[in-house]
């Protein structure tokens, strides 16, 4: 049982709504909570109309969660994590700063609600973690940070591709070895909110699917949390009546709710016979902000990006004067751009953020051309709306961001209705259709035609009405391809992929509607093929590019750098090889970005945000392609040298006759810095660059196949950090002290044990999960990997050393020690570990269950992303054996890693028709995430006994 019942009673939703926004909640957010903490019901569909609160959902979703805290973990209803999907790349979404909010206040609880509410989140998880509820965001097609382990609170803000690749074993920006932990995070003890669900109908559909594919697979933690829960949020759904939840005749009562349905949105029709759309929008977003009587706000909605940049540009010519703010807002803008562009946006003076102060003076216009980024989850309100052609859903979403809360009698709409483009050549359609939306606007057309009234043509788009004017929605999604049992299988071997196996998008994106995208990032420095990047990928520098207008931009070049299944390794491929998913490096010296994201014209230097966020590789062309000229002298104490002659000794790079020790590297590093200092790079801000080069460590790190660098000094911890995202890799065994196998295995163990009691696994599960903790490291007992992690081990010095789970020497030597040890390169020490682990089982004094065993084997193979469902095996034929005591017992097994454990296949596929997909993906993450905690720091907890 967890500690809940010590933390106070629990407050009322309506308590904690107030304690954490200041107001108290609407009737529809009161009841709805209260259904769901009596009944541990959702609805299928939240039906509220925009602008009337939706989010409040995440926070009913995380009281409903406290309010379990008390409950035994097997008892518990309230999945741990939440998703909020969208169908947009771009998160420009006041749901992800509510969510920050709400961790951050029940993180500090300045009142005894919040206080209580975050003690209670906190208990729910076996980490004392720093926050009650994690929040993280996944954009731009790489993988961010994920939930320290499953046990722990959190909130997820996601695309539906990034979520449903991960569903389905392919999560997009993750390495092949993280696939299964990413699986187990999204397919398992997870509710889905699924904003403006209309435009993922087939995620939605896809989930039944998926639960009919092993309906007889035991449900890990029980039938109300071993699958994801999905609760739609749209005022234009599908669902049937007793499944909708909708406001009522006391939310219609409410003058706060009254004020917003009545909201006064007059629209005028422009239908265009000839033409594309980018000149009327412009034209009627002119008229109507010169026609305000004082500086006012514009929303002009374009269909397209390359619409929005046409739009814009004639928006610049006809505002060239300065007496506007013009900006840009598309799906593929980078967080760095769009940042800056969100702050703009919903500046507090200037920007038309809804809680803006309606009666506040602007200095002058500001006006915001957008795609479909804005249509869903940004809480703006803008005076003035222009929309192009559309279908009824998405029109009744771009409506409530005009006039949003009901505060500006003299908001008005123009909807822009032009043709479709024209096809290319040799394509012909029966009927005309438009980008996303089909033939739909057509329809929509001839409905806001029929609602004419006024003499001068305005429809009344208020929330009250507008379902009335645009009837029922007659968009097509289209259909996706049916998911079978075969499909599923070869998606959960993530260890060896098949060649041509289906691709993942169709199923979540239908086959019609699927973008195939990469990320695409910026570099100064590219890595050769087989090197790895430094650093690693992150969300924050990624932008999301079709990749068919990849392709066309980059057809000449010659060669490209993409990241392998690892995500971290370089390998340089063909144009041709892209593939949706895929990570792209470009120089950031190509250009291509521009303030407002993706321009395949533009072409000045870009800036490359690693930098600002890790530190400076010390690579030649990496600072050249800064636009630093190395034949620049720099005056030293020897003399006059080129700027190139210094970095080389940083890197201590001297010839033959010369030596170099560690202080004089440090020195010419420190110089190499103080030069930089004061050589801004093309495309950097001056006072940005030298803020960021002041705070580098003139210590260079050198790490195995990646660019020597100066680090951050404010970014220590960050190697530490990027090495545990993907445990593919060797260096998992490097610590800052080394460490003992046998207290790192106890460490493992208990903390494996204790997340799945939180959990609440069966009693006979957690003890599994954590007996494979305490034994999954054995197999670094062979004398080579010992050799490896401590290299003066068996040197003729008398002593006998424990044996070693990890190293506490350089990574600068991990290569050098690991080729002197005997350890063959690519090796896996997790196989000798499973074959000293299956001698022990042969040994134990009572027989254990099969599917116990298997599950023991299972994990201890798999506790670096392997065993799905082989290992691969490396050149060895060692005719030694290792040796180790597992619990008292002494076990020995082969210790060549050429042989294959060819009974691995059948285990794991017992294991996957027993446990399910997800809920055996679920069980490696256990083990895996406590490795992961105890690897970086965590101490040992007291043990929990079986509730």
């Amino acid at each position: 049982m967890t500690n809940g019942s010590k933390m106070g009673p629990m407050p009322s939703f309506a308590e904690f709504y107030e304690a954490l926004n200041g107001r108290t909640p609407f009737p529809w957010q009161a009841r709805l909570a209260k259904q769901v903490g009596e009944s541990g019901r959702w609805p299928g569909e939240v039906g509220v109309p925009t602008g009337l609160g939706k989010t409040a959902c995440l926070d009913i979703a995380i009281w409903w969660l406290a309010s379990q805290a008390e409950l035994s973990p097997s008892e518990r209803t309230a999945p741990t994590r939440i998703w909020w999907l969208v169908n947009r790349r771009l998160l420009v979404d006041s749901t992800a700063d509510h969510a920050e909010q709400m961790s951050h206040a029940l993180r500090d609880g300045k009142n005894e609600v919040l206080q209580i509410v975050g003690a209670r989140l906190r208990s729910l998880a076996a980490t004392a973690a720093a926050l009650p509820l994690e929040v993280i965001k996944l954009r731009g097609g790489v993988a961010a940070r994920r939930p320290t382990d499953p046990s722990t609170p959190a909130v997820l803000l996601s695309t539906i591709p990034m979520y449903g690749s991960r569903l389905l074993f392919r999560g997009y920006g993750t390495s092949r070895a993280m696939r299964p932990i990413e699986a187990a995070i999204a397919g398992s003890d997870s509710l889905l909110l699924v904003d403006e669900a209309h435009l993922a109908r087939h995620l939605t559909n896809l989930l039944p699917a998926l639960a009919a594919c092993s309906p007889e697979a035991e449900p890990v933690l029980g039938v109300s949390r071993s699958r994801p829960r999905v609760v739609a949020l749209t005022a234009t759904g599908e669902a049937s009546e007793e499944d909708r939840f909708d406001l009522d005749e006391q939310d219609r009562a409410n003058e706060t709710v009254r004020k917003r349905l009545n909201a006064t949105k007059p629209v005028r029709v422009v239908e265009v016979s000839r033409g594309g759309p980018e000149r009327h929008l412009a034209e009627a977003a002119t008229e109507l902000i010169r026609a305000a009587h004082s500086a006012s706000s514009c929303l002009v909605f374009a269909n397209t990006p390359d619409t929005g940049r046409k739009v814009l540009a004639r928006l610049r010519k006809q505002f060239s004067g300065g007496a506007a703010d013009l900006l840009l807002l598309t799906g593929r803008t980078r967080e760095r751009e769009a940042e800056h562009i969100r702050k703009r946006i919903l500046d507090s003076d200037e920007g038309m953020a809804a809680n803006r102060d309606p009666q506040a003076e602007r200095t002058r216009h500001l006006i915001v051309v957008a795609t479909q980024t804005l249509e869903v989850g940004a809480d703006i309100d803008a005076e003035y709306m222009v929309t192009e052609a559309s279908g009824v859903r998405a029109l009744t979403q771009r409506l409530g961001r005009l006039n949003r809360l009901g505060r500006f009698d003299h908001a008005k709409g123009v909807y822009v209705h032009a043709p479709p483009p024209k096809r290319k050549a040799g394509k012909k359609a029966a009927t005309a259709e438009w980008p996303v939306y089909g033939t739909e606007p057509v329809t929509v057309l001839k409905r806001l035609k029929d609602a004419s009234h006024s003499h001068r043509g305005d429809v009344d788009m208020s929330p009250r009405s507008v379902s009335d004017v645009l009837g029922e929605p007659h968009d097509d999604p289209g259909r996706a391809p049916e998911v079978l049992n075969g499909l599923l299988w070869e998606w959960v071997k993530t260890t060896t992929p098949p060649a041509g196996e289906a691709p993942v998008e169709l199923y979540f994106s239908g086959i019609s509607g699927v973008d195939y995208s990469v990320a695409v990032i910026w570099r100064a420095h590219l890595p050769e093929a087989g090197m790895r990047v430094w650093p690693r990928p992150f969300d924050r520098e990624a932008v999301s590019v079709p990749i068919r207008e990849l392709r066309d931009v980059l057809a000449e070049t010659v060669g490209l750098h993409r990241l392998k299944s690892d995500q971290a390794t370089v390998e340089i491929v063909t144009v041709g090889d892209v593939r949706p998913g895929d990570t792209i490096l470009l120089p950031s010296s190509d250009g291509r970005l521009d303030e407002f994201g993706w321009n395949p014209d533009a072409a000045s230097p870009i800036i490359d945000v690693s930098i600002l966020e890790r530190g400076l590789p010390l690579d030649q062309t990496a600072i050249e392609r800064l636009g630093i000229s190395l034949d620049d002298p720099v005056e030293t104490k020897s003399g006059v040298v080129p700027l190139r002659r210094l970095l080389k000794r940083a890197l201590g790079q001297v010839r033959d006759d010369e030596e170099i020790d560690k202080a004089e590297q440090r020195e010419a590093a420190a110089q190499v810095r103080e030069t930089l200092l004061h050589a801004t790079p093309n495309g950097w801000d001056e006072p940005e660059w030298r803020a960021t080069i002041s705070r580098l460590d003139p210590e260079v790190v050198v790490a195995p196949k990646e660019v020597a660098r100066l680090r951050l000094t404010a970014r220590e911890s960050e190697e530490e950090q990027e090495r545990g995202r993907s445990d593919e890799l060797d260096e998992t065994s490097l610590a800052p002290t080394a460490v003992h196998l046998d207290l790192h295995g106890e460490a493992v163990g208990v903390w494996s044990e204790l997340i799945a009691r939180r959990l609440g696994l069966a009693s006979h599960l957690a003890t599994a999960v954590g007996q494979a903790g305490r034994w999954h490291d054995v197999g670094k007992a062979d004398p080579r990997f010992q050799r490896w992690l401590d290299p003066d081990r068996g040197a003729g010095n008398g002593r006998s050393s424990p044996l070693l789970a990890k190293s506490g020497m350089p990574a600068s030597r991990w290569n050098a020690t690991r080729m002197t040890s005997g350890w063959p390169r690519g090796g896996r020490h997790e196989v000798l570990s499973a074959r000293l682990v299956r001698a022990r089982l042969e040994k134990l004094d009572d027989e254990i269950d099969p599917t116990l065993a298997d599950l023991l084997l299972h994990l201890v193979t798999s506790h670096h992303g392997n065993g799905r469902p082989l290992t691969p095996p490396v050149d060895d034929g060692t005719p030694d054996r290792v040796t180790c005591e597992v619990e008292g017992v002494r076990v020995e097994a082969p210790a060549d890693l050429s042989l294959i454990d060819w009974e691995q296949p059948a285990r794991f596929r017992r294991l996957h028709m027993q446990f399910g997909p997800w809920g055996l993906a679920l069980l490696e993450s256990i083990l895996r995430q406590a490795d992961h905690a105890v690897s970086s720091g965590l101490p040992v907890p007291e043990t929990e006994t079986a509730p």
